[in-house]
C-alpha cells in the first residue's frame, strides 16, 4: 500500500491553446488528463512518494485513456473501478494568463458521480500516512459524497493524518448554501486546512488570512491552517496560536494558473512525509505553485526532486 491516498474524479480535458480566447473562439485543442486531486496524486509521485488514486470510469476510451495515463505516472490505480453504464467525466477548458478558466463540463452522472460507498470497504489503509482530501468530489453527486464520508470515516477512525483543500466548484454543488456548511463541516475532519483568500470570503464571509485560519482552527481535529494567499505566499496559523507567512515566488511569465493549488497542496505533503518543519513544507508548496503556473496544462510543471532543489537554488534559499 502506498504512503500517500486521495479519490477523486479523473477529467479528460481538451483545453485550447489559444491563450485568453473564450471557449467559443477557440479552435485548437489539447487532449490531456486533469482533476484535482490527480493532479496531487501524479505531483506526490513525481517528488517521489508512492500514491494510491480512488475513483471510477467507464469501459469507453475515454476510460481506459484515462487509466493507462495514470498507471503511466506510476500512480497506484487498483482503487479505481469500471462502469459499463457510466461514461468518464470530461470539459472544455479555457486557457488563461490570469484568473480562473472557463470551462464547460461534461460531469453529471459519469462513473466516478456513481462510485458508491461499499467500494471503501476493500481500500487497505495500513502504510497510508497521509490522506489527501477536496472539496470537488462529494460535490458531483449524492452517492460520491456518501463515498466520500464513508472514507473519511475510515480515515477519522484509524487515526490517518488528513489534509483538506476546499477547492470550492460551486457549478457542481445543488446550491451555494449547502456547498458552504458541507464544505465546512467536512474540513473539520482535518488535521491540516488549505483554503485560499476567495475560498475564505465564500464559506465564512472574510478574506483576512488570520480570521480565516481561526475559522477553521475550531475544528476538534483541526491543528494547522494554511491560507493561501496568491502571489504573496502563504500564512500559517497553528492551534497553539502561532503564525508564519512565507512568501511566494515571484515568476517571470504565467501560463496558465491551472494546477498551482494543487501544487501548493502536494508540496505541503510531500513535506510533511520527509518530516520538514511545516515552514518548509508550505515554502515547497509555494515552489511547486509557482513552477506549474509557468507551464501549460493541469500537472506539466510539477517538479522531480532533481528539478525542485534546481529551483530553490536558482532562487537562493534553502528548504
Amino acid at each position: 500500500m502506498s504512503e500517500v491516498i486521495t479519490i477523486g474524479e479523473p477529467i479528460i480535458t481538451f483545453a485550447s491553446k489559444d491563450m485568453d480566447q473564450s471557449l467559443s473562439e477557440s479552435v485548437n485543442y489539447l487532449k490531456i488528463l486533469g482533476g484535482a486531486e490527480l493532479n496531487v496524486a501524479i505531483g506526490v509521485k513525481r517528488l517521489g512518494h508512492d500514491v494510491e488514486y480512488v475513483s471510477r470510469v467507464g469501459t469507453e476510451p475515454f476510460g481506459q485513456y484515462a487509466k493507462s495515463v495514470i498507471s503511466g505516472h506510476g500512480v497506484g490505480i487498483d482503487y479505481i473501478s469500471e462502469s459499463e453504464n457510466h461514461w468518464t467525466g470530461h470539459q472544455l477548458k479555457q486557457l488563461v494568463s490570469t484568473g480562473d478558466p472557463e470551462t464547460f463540463n461534461y460531469r453529471k452522472g459519469s462513473a466516478a458521480a456513481h462510485l458508491t460507498s461499499d467500494r471503501i470497504d476493500a481500500i487497505n489503509l495500513d502504510d497510508v500516512k497521509i490522506a489527501h482530501m477536496s472539496g470537488i468530489f462529494p460535490a458531483i453527486s449524492d452517492i460520491a459524497e456518501k463515498t466520500f464520508r464513508t472514507l473519511l470515516t475510515r480515515l477519522v477512525d484509524n487515526k490517518k493524518f488528513i489534509t483538506f483543500d476546499p477547492n470550492l466548484r460551486p457549478t457542481l454543488w445543488k446550491s451555494k448554501d449547502y456547498m458552504v456548511s458541507t464544505v465546512n463541516e467536512l474540513a473539520s475532519y482535518a488535521d491540516v486546512v488549505l483554503p485560499g483568500v476567495e475560498e475564505g470570503k465564500i464559506l465564512m464571509g472574510s478574506d483576512d488570512p488570520e480570521a480565516i485560519a481561526d475559522f477553521y482552527l475550531k475544528g476538534e481535529r483541526t491543528k494547522t491552517v494554511i491560507v493561501k494567499i496568491g502571489a504573496s505566499g502563504a500564512f500559517i496559523k497553528n492551534k497553539d496560536g502561532s503564525t508564519k507567512t512565507i512568501k511566494g515566488f515571484k515568476v517571470d511569465k504565467v501560463v496558465d494558473t491551472v494546477g498551482a493549488g494543487d501544487g501548493f497542496a502536494l508540496g505541503v505533503i510531500t513535506a510533511l512525509l520527509e518530516n520538514k518543519s511545516m515552514e518548509s513544507a508550505v515554502l515547497r508548496g509555494n515552489a511547486v505553485g509557482a513552477l506549474q503556473v509557468q507551464t501549460p496544462g493541469d500537472n506539466d510543471g510539477y517538479p522531480t526532486p532533481e528539478e525542485l532543489q534546481e529551483f530553490y537554488k536558482k532562487e537562493g534559499v534553502q528548504e
